[in-house]
């Protein structure tokens, strides 16, 4: 799913459904797939009658709410232990309890289905850290983002080709791969990399790095950061700092929140107002932190600035 932060709104004017970086998803979600497929099985009918939508008050009266994830590092997931992880449900689990709804079920799905999925009533919730967009925003509805979201560069111990930019890779030719339907593949074209390669997720990123196959595999930063320190220091590869990209000549910072479907502003408005007082606190910090989110990555940008267009 990949959009992006910052303030700049044209950042995700070329990346439209794209996801914002897809991490090791596919035998997760093979191994959920009975567990997303019985969490959908009752499914509540939603409406556009102009009132806020009543399925709030449907899951205070089930006590469940249905998440839809996207196996992806570290937003949403489901463990090796079979259990659903990462900071989007972290964050889903504690508001949800203070809206008087105890439990939250997981149903795993690819990322580019998680809009159908949801506004056909497979689940209630898309909890993914799904990036803000103008696109997305005429489809569903979200709640204010919960963190912003720079990029960063695997490269081989020591970055020989001294690779800190898009401008880098294009300058010195080389060899770049991001994930499919990453919006990293417009910022790169955008700084003029001619060839941009694909690879499904940053681990098989990490491990072309390592063999020599690319000289470099951009994806967000956190889960670059978090892919180089599980493989370890003997990898063979590292983590560049921070990398911001443009379009146009403009900045991008990407955003990512929680997504309802657009009849249901009751519940979304619910949903943030519980947000914020996690983020005035700094408790969501401490609920993100795990999963390896810094106070940089904190925001306060609103939802509604990212779906102007």
């Amino acid at each position: 799913m990949a959009p992006p932060q910052g303030n700049n709104s044209g950042s995700t004017r070329k990346s439209g459904l794209r996801r914002r970086s897809l991490l090791a998803g596919a035998a997760a979600l093979g191994a959920a797939g009975a567990v997303g497929a019985t969490a959908g099985c009752s499914r509540v009918a939603t409406a556009d009658t102009g009132d806020g939508g009543h399925l709030l008050e449907q899951l205070r009266a089930k006590g469940t709410v249905r998440l839809g994830l996207a196996g992806e590092q570290p937003y949403s997931y489901i463990g090796s232990d079979g259990k659903m992880t990462g900071s989007s449900p972290a964050i889903a689990k504690r508001i949800f309890k203070e809206l008087g709804v105890d439990k939250v079920e997981p149903f795993p799905i690819e990322f580019g289905s998680l809009i159908t999925g949801l506004n056909s009533l497979q689940f209630d919730v898309v909890a993914a850290g799904m990036y803000i967009n103008p696109e997305r925003c005429k489809q569903v509805i979200f709640a204010d983002p919960e963190y912003q979201m720079l990029d960063a560069f695997i490269v081989r111990k020591g970055n020989p080709k001294n690779l800190h930019s898009y401008k880098d890779i294009a300058r010195t030719g080389a060899k770049m791969a991001t994930g499919v339907g990453y919006a990293e593949i417009d910022y790169a074209k955008d700084a003029g990399v001619k060839d941009v390669g694909t690879l499904p997720d940053q681990l098989a990123g990490l491990l072309a790095v390592k063999q020599g196959r690319i000289d470099v595999f951009v994806g967000t930063a956190v889960t670059v950061f978090n892919a180089v320190e599980q493989a370890g220091p003997g990898s063979g590869v590292e983590a560049t700092k921070e990398v911001q990209p443009y379009l146009d000549g403009k900045p991008v910072i990407d955003v990512g929140g929680f997504a309802f479907r657009s009849p249901e502003t009751t519940l979304r408005d619910a949903f943030n107002r519980e947000l914020h007082k996690l983020k005035r606190s700094g408790e969501l910090l401490e609920i993100m932190r795990p999963f390896g989110f810094t106070k940089d990555q904190m925001t306060t940008i609103r939802a509604e600035e990212k779906c102007q267009p």
